[in-house]
């Protein structure tokens, strides 16, 4: 089977933007929860509390995802990661708006690292409000596929974070924090929730902080920092996983340009596992 012949596979959904995700979260972060009015605009990356993968129980893998081979190709690679997306904001997405999805497969490739092969998968999704063909939202995210974890597998030697940074905020994550995320964004992978499942199965020495998790968390220190700023662009790129047996922190440092602010988050022991760029105005 040629995996390439998913590449251009298309996928629609329709959501409405409805106040209780928005106030789930806010109360997920340990912020006032009250129910947004209609018109309230959508936080960057908040767009992924809603058009949920709806797969009925039967259809799960063993790692709690959807089975491969319907929109997504059947990579046969056991572990799945979310490797970085990058986005382009357009329109403010707002409370109450109707809004479709279209999700593209943009591209496949396979590659060789240090523990097998690798697949990367890149998905183009096109957020439009019902009517409109004006994109208000385009978001390109790559998942890499690699090996069950063995034995004598070499891990990547670790990149150490910026020394210093204008912003910083500590997170201690727990299996409470990363239920409640998972169950916001209806994400079945057991790797965020199931203990045994993640250290026996999957070789990881605790539960696995959602990559998406922190990449919000870093918008909302840019949010929190300033205010006013809208994002227009943003990317980011996992570098090493966060666990909740450790804190872990986010980090910015606006650039010299005034638009352009550097992000990341790193472990406890100063090891960078996200970088991301965002462009404001």
């Amino acid at each position: 089977m040629n995996l390439k012949d998913w590449i251009g596979r298309t996928q629609r959904v329709s959501d409405v933007l409805t106040a209780t995700p928005y106030a789930a979260l806010c109360a997920t972060l340990d912020r006032p929860a009250p129910r947004p009015p209609v018109g309230t605009p959508l936080p960057a990356l908040w767009h992924w509390l809603y058009f949920l993968p709806l797969c009925p129980q039967s259809e799960l893998g063993p790692d709690g995802h959807a089975q491969r081979g319907d929109f997504l190709p059947p990579v046969a690679l056991p572990r799945r990661m979310w490797a970085g997306s990058q986005f382009q904001f357009y329109q403010p997405l707002c409370i109450g708006d109707a809004l479709t999805r279209v999700s593209t497969i943009d591209d496949i490739s396979e590659k060789s690292g240090r523990s097998g092969p690798l697949v990367f998968v890149r998905v183009r999704h096109e957020i439009k409000r019902g009517g409109e063909s004006d994109c208000a939202l385009r978001e390109f995210h790559d998942i890499v596929y690699r090996p069950a974890a063995r034995p004598d597998d070499v891990a990547s030697p670790p990149l150490a974070a910026p020394l210093s940074a204008a912003w910083e905020k500590k997170w201690a994550p727990d299996d409470v924090l990363l239920f409640r995320y998972s169950a916001l964004t209806f994400n079945g992978h057991r790797i965020h929730y199931d203990r045994r499942y993640v250290t026996a199965v999957e070789g990881y020495p605790g539960l696995v902080v959602h990559g998406p998790l922190i990449a919000t968390l870093l918008l909302d220190l840019l949010r929190h920092q300033l205010p006013d700023a809208q994002v227009l662009r943003f990317e980011f790129r996992a570098v090493r996983p966060s666990f909740d047996i450790n804190p872990f922190f986010v980090c910015g440092e606006p650039q010299a340009d005034g638009k352009t602010i550097h992000l990341w988050a790193k472990d406890h022991q100063g090891w960078l596992t996200m970088q991301a760029t965002a462009v404001i105005y």
